[in-house]
């Protein structure tokens, strides 16, 4: 057993030494995974605000500009364009000037003092869809703030319908605290796939396998030097990227770091097992690295990462039941956002043990019958 250990732990070491002995290695452990945070806390957002937005007031009354104040200082719209007439409004939108135009007709204060609908068009460019459908929205949100509040000091009592939404878990629904967490996930995917699937196969083109085969060193002991130290990369940079996810982008961790570890260490066996059978399988780094990448894009999307699992055609939402990822991205986020513990997640975790094991398993045969 002490042989045995000895043996892992020099494996081990030669597999540090290897990894950081080249500092553009280093380099691509550790600073792309940053780089990806940024992007994704600072560029990728599903937040609209500042909505370039032109508004034409044909009634020019106090009820109309009371609501053309309150839909600039909403903050979802950038009042770009103050059109004089409906020909100068569809120009904007025709030019691409402005994606919004909001144009309040006349008599919209003699409507509202005599209880009848008043009549207000938005006008999106549907050609960005998704911006302009949380244009509508947030212009409802608004006209229905706006009308509640009118009418409450007419009739003297309050609404009828007294609407209030609260959203649990993220208050102020940002894009940041959703993304955050599944960056964590995807780069412990990407990063862990890629250096074990290349770490037998550089061992095969450098020509020291053979010196490996003649020693002492049996296929398992062999198996977790290879994967040891990757483990223990993916678990720095985990928490290198939490770190700078709760403490630079404020994205909250209301849950047990210690249970994150642990579900981290479950996810890995899958991870890694999954590296070391694309390592049997590619006879060059090159292969390695193309079977690691044709691996990591189809999980990623199949995760539910940035589309919802459940919009996906049935026979791929059975395919997500494989991705080690889907049940991490669960864990994750549950642990980050809505501080779930082990009652909670069990399954998750039940699941990508179960996975992890079968795929060890498949890649342990493998690689025994490889060596």
């Amino acid at each position: 057993m002490i042989r045995s250990l000895e043996r892992i732990k020099q494996i081990v070491i030669k597999e540090f030494n290897q990894v950081f002995r080249d500092p553009r290695m280093r380099f691509f452990l550790f600073v792309p995974p940053l780089v990806q945070l940024f992007m994704f806390g600072y560029v990728v957002s599903l937040d609209v605000n500042n909505i370039p937005t032109a508004l034409l007031d044909l009634d020019r009354s106090h009820e109309s500009r009371e609501l053309s104040r309150r839909l600039e200082s909403s903050g979802y719209f950038t009042m770009l364009q103050a059109p004089v007439s409906v020909e100068e409004l569809k120009g904007l939108l025709d030019r691409g000037t402005v994606l919004c135009a909001i144009q309040i007709n006349r008599g919209f204060s003699n409507d509202l003092k005599r209880n009848v609908p008043a009549e207000v068009q938005v006008i999106v460019d549907g050609t960005y869809s998704n911006t302009a459908l949380i244009a509508l929205n947030y212009t409802n949100m608004v006209l229905a703030r706006f009308a509640q509040d009118l009418a409450r000091p007419q009739a003297g009592t309050a609404a009828v319908v007294d609407l209030r939404v609260n959203a649990w878990y993220n208050p102020g629904l940002k894009s940041r605290n959703y993304y955050v967490p599944g960056v964590i996930a995807s780069i412990i995917l990407l990063i862990s796939l890629m250096l074990t699937s290349m770490a037998v196969v550089r061992e095969r083109e450098a020509g020291t396998m053979e010196q490996l085969m003649v020693t002492p060193i049996r296929p398992i002991e062999l198996m977790l030097g290879k994967t040891i130290p990757f483990a223990a990369i993916s678990f720095f940079d985990m928490l290198l990227i939490t770190a700078v996810g709760v403490f630079w982008f404020d994205v909250p961790i209301r849950g047990s770091l210690p249970l994150l570890l642990v579900c981290t260490a479950i996810y890995l066996l899958s991870v890694l097992g999954t590296g070391l059978f694309i390592s049997t399988i590619a006879k060059t780094q090159q292969q390695a690295l193309m079977a690691a990448m044709f691996f990591n894009m189809p999980a990623i999307l199949l995760s539910g990462f940035a589309f919802p699992i459940e919009n996906m055609p049935m026979l791929f939402q059975y395919v997500t039941y494989l991705n080690p990822l889907r049940y991490f991205l669960i864990i994750i986020r549950g642990v980050f956002l809505k501080g779930s513990g082990i009652s909670v997640l069990w399954p998750q975790m039940a699941a990508l043990l179960a996975l992890g094991v079968v795929v060890i398993a498949l890649a342990a045969l493998r690689f025994k019958k490889r060596l």
